[in-house]
């Protein structure tokens, strides 16, 4: 893997977190999502690349850089989780569900508002610590690689 495929893959995660935004953000305001974000950092997009390069990964951002990529990425997936509880795993696929419709309770909804501001928050933080390592990883010599 050269530095342009490191470069490329870090801004395609950027990227992913981004639309996941979007998609949560649509369901939030009622639209139907048909593939909701994955659950677990080691399912998404960003972390099934991370993780199975992680060796390689360290020995280019450094153990410091890569464990801050981790632990914002798990606090995203953590946050997400909350979420995902209340918008999507309580859905339910019955006759009765589809003619009255999937509809959350208001107290719920409050909670799924907050964890989306703070998922925002967190996705900020994220976002910030990518563009820390795109900016490591353009630093470095082609050498490296």
């Amino acid at each position: 893997m050269g530095k342009s495929d490191i470069l490329k893959s870090l801004e395609d995660a950027k990227k992913l977190h981004q639309e996941q935004m979007l998609k949560i953000e649509k369901a939030i305001e009622g639209k139907d999502i048909e593939n909701p974000p994955k659950l677990g950092k080691m399912e998404c997009g960003c972390g099934s690349w991370f993780y199975s390069n992680k060796e390689y990964m360290i020995s280019i951002l450094g153990l410091q850089l890569f464990e801050r990529l981790d632990k914002m990425h798990e606090a995203w997936h953590l946050e997400y989780a909350k979420i995902y509880n209340i918008l999507f795993a309580k859905k339910k696929k019955g006759l009765f569900s589809k003619l009255l419709g999937n509809k959350i309770d208001p107290l719920e909804m409050d909670k799924v508002k907050l964890y989306y501001k703070d998922l925002g928050d967190i996705t900020d933080e994220l976002l910030h610590v990518v563009d820390a390592a795109i900016r490591r990883v353009g630093a470095l010599s082609e050498s490296k690689f």
